[in-house]
């Protein structure tokens, strides 16, 4: 009776240590440089802190805004108030009055 013996090899001990190390080279890869490395994180708290300074003056605007619309809307107008801003929406001008155009 015949048997077939098979003999180990070198190569055979080498396969599940190179396939560990291709794993752990990509998954080391990615977290430096994949959608969510280190990289990515960089970028997007540049991005956060950009936002939030727009935030903030688009904040201040809107307060200055709302501050001018409640001058407008209590019982009592500011009579400069309302001069002001009838004369700047019909372009008006008296003769006595020095116009700085911006």
């Amino acid at each position: 009776m015949r048997t077939i013996q098979k003999r180990n090899s070198r190569m055979g001990r080498l396969i599940l240590p190179v396939l560990t190390l291709a794993v752990l080279a990509y998954f080391g890869l990615q977290s430096q440089q994949g959608r969510y490395g280190l990289e990515s994180k960089r970028e997007l708290t540049e991005l956060l802190d950009k936002r939030s300074a727009e935030l903030d003056a688009l904040l201040d605007k809107r307060q200055g805004l709302e501050t001018r619309v409640q001058m407008m809307r209590d019982g009592t107008l500011e009579r400069d108030m309302l001069d002001e801003r009838a004369r700047r929406a019909l372009n008006v001008g008296t003769v006595d009055e020095i116009v700085i155009l911006r």
